[in-house]
C-alpha cells in the first residue's frame, strides 16, 4: 500500500498531509502555524476525527518536520516510517527551469536553490525541508511541484515588465506568479461547483494567506496575476509589503546609511505588510482583535481591503466580467466579515452575497441570486493537487 507524504511549507505555516494511494484517502493532516513565532501552534487530525494539538515557542521548520514524524508513529498512523513511499514538497519558484513536477535529484535540488531569488523567503526554506526528509527518510523518492507553473503562459503583455526587452530576455526577468496550485486547484474546483467546462471559465481568484494573490483566470488558463518576479509584489501580505515604488529602496538605502540592498529586501519580505503597518502581528486575527482600539490595526486592515479591492477591480475590467469571485486561503475562508467588507466596495459591479450563506462559511456559492456575478467560497487543496500530479509522475 502506497502512503505518500505531501509537504507545503509557507513562508509562515507549514502544512501536510498523508495519502494512502491511489485512493487519495487522508490518514492524517496537520499544519504549524506560526513557524518561528511565539506560540507555534502545532496540530495533527487523524482517525476517526480525532485531533493532537500543542503550542510550542519559535517551532522552527526542521524541528516541526521531525514532530511529524514523531506524532505519526506515536498515534499510531503508521508503524514505521517505511510505510511512506514518496514525499512530495510544493515549491514556490521553478522560474523558466521547471514548467511542470519533477522528482527531485541532486541536479534538480541545486536548481531550486538556485532559483531562491525568486522567492527568498520560500525557496530556500523548501530546499532544506527536501534536505531534512532526504536525511530522514533516504530511500524514498521525493517530487517537486511548483506553485510558478500556472502562470508559465501568461500572455506576454502581462508578463513582461516595461523595462529594456534586453534585459528581460538576457536575465529572464517576467511576471512569475505564486500560488498557482492553488489557483489551479481552485479553477478546477469552481468549475466543478458551477457545473461549467473549465475551458470555457473566466474566474477572479482570491488566496488571501499570510501570503495573498489574485489571480484573472480566462478560458480556464492564468490570463494575470498580482504576485510578480518575485511573491513580494502585488496586495500587502503577513510579512510582505506589497507593490511599492522601486525608486524608495535606493532612498531608504540613502537614509538608514545602508549598503546592501538585501538588507531593504529583508525588510519589505519580512518586516513589513501587516506586522509593518500596525506594529502587532502577522497574523489577521490578531491585528483584527484591535481594529477597534487601534488607528494602526484598522489602518492594516483598511489597506489590506484596499489593495485586494484594486486588483480584483481590474481583473473584473480586464477579463470584461467574470463567471466568479473565488475566496480562499486561510484569511479568505475564514473572515465572513472581511469577504462582505471586499464585496461591498465591489458595488460598482454589483456583485451581492447572501449574508447566511457568507456567514455560515461552508463551500460553495455565497452570492445572492440578484448579484451579477457569482462569488465562490472554496476551501483550497494545494495537497490534493499536488499529490495527483505526483501521481501522474509516478505512472
Amino acid at each position: 500500500m502506497q502512503k505518500t507524504l505531501v509537504i507545503n511549507a509557507g513562508s509562515s505555516s507549514l502544512k501536510w498531509k498523508l495519502f494512502e494511494m491511489p485512493s487519495e484517502a487522508i490518514l492524517a493532516s496537520g499544519e504549524v502555524e506560526r513557524i518561528s513565532m511565539p506560540g507555534s501552534i502545532f496540530t495533527i487530525k487523524y482517525g476517526d476525527h480525532q485531533k493532537f494539538e500543542t503550542t510550542l515557542d519559535n517551532l522552527d521548520q526542521s524541528h516541526a518536520a521531525q514532530m511529524v514524524f514523531d506524532e505519526l508513529q506515536r498515534l499510531a498512523v503508521i508503524k514505521d516510517l517505511s510505510e511512506i513511499t514518496a514525499v512530495a514538497h510544493r515549491v514556490v519558484a521553478g522560474g523558466q527551469v521547471f514548467k511542470h513536477a519533477v522528482e527531485i535529484t541532486p541536479d534538480v535540488l541545486e536548481k531550486i536553490k538556485g532559483l531562491s531569488n525568486f522567492a527568498p523567503l520560500h525557496n530556500p526554506m523548501e530546499a532544506k525541508g527536501i534536505e531534512t526528509m532526504a536525511q530522514t527518510l533516504p530511500n524514498v523518492k521525493q517530487y517537486a511541484v511548483f506553485d510558478s507553473q500556472f502562470f508559465t503562459d501568461l500572455p506576454e503583455k502581462n508578463a513582461i515588465y516595461s523595462l529594456p526587452y534586453e534585459l528581460t530576455q538576457k536575465y529572464q526577468i517576467r511576471r512569475y506568479g505564486e500560488h498557482g496550485i492553488s489557483h489551479g486547484y481552485l479553477t478546477g474546483r469552481a468549475a466543478e461547483l458551477l457545473g461549467q467546462d473549465k475551458n470555457t471559465l473566466d474566474l477572479v481568484t482570491m488566496h488571501l494567506g499570510s501570503g495573498a494573490s489574485l489571480a484573472a483566470v480566462k478560458d480556464g488558463k492564468a490570463f494575470d496575476t498580482s504576485m510578480g518576479f518575485t511573491p513580494l509584489t502585488g496586495v500587502t501580505m503577513g510579512t510582505r509589503s506589497g507593490d511599492i515604488d522601486p525608486a524608495i529602496v535606493p532612498y531608504l538605502m540613502q537614509e538608514l546609511n545602508i549598503t546592501d540592498p538585501n538588507e531593504i529586501m529583508m525588510m519589505l519580505n519580512q518586516k513589513s505588510g501587516l506586522l509593518g503597518v500596525s506594529g502587532i502581528s502577522p497574523d489577521m486575527r490578531e491585528v483584527k482583535a484591535q481594529e477597534k482600539t487601534n488607528p494602526r490595526a484598522k489602518l492594516a486592515v483598511d489597506i489590506f481591503i484596499n489593495r485586494i479591492v484594486k486588483y480584483a477591480g481590474s481583473y473584473l475590467t480586464e477579463l470584461h466580467g467574470a463567471d466568479a469571485l473565488v475566496f480562499a486561503g486561510g484569511i479568505g475562508e475564514h473572515n465572513a466579515q472581511l469577504r462582505q467588507t471586499i464585496i461591498d466596495e465591489l458595488a460598482i459591479f454589483n456583485i451581492k452575497l447572501d449574508a447566511d450563506l457568507n456567514n455560515a462559511g461552508k463551500e460553495g456559492l455565497i452570492s445572492s441570486p440578484d448579484s451579477a456575478i457569482k462569488v465562490l467560497l472554496i476551501p483550497t487543496d494545494e495537497e490534493l493537487a499536488i499529490v495527483r500530479q505526483v501521481a501522474e509522475l509516478q505512472k
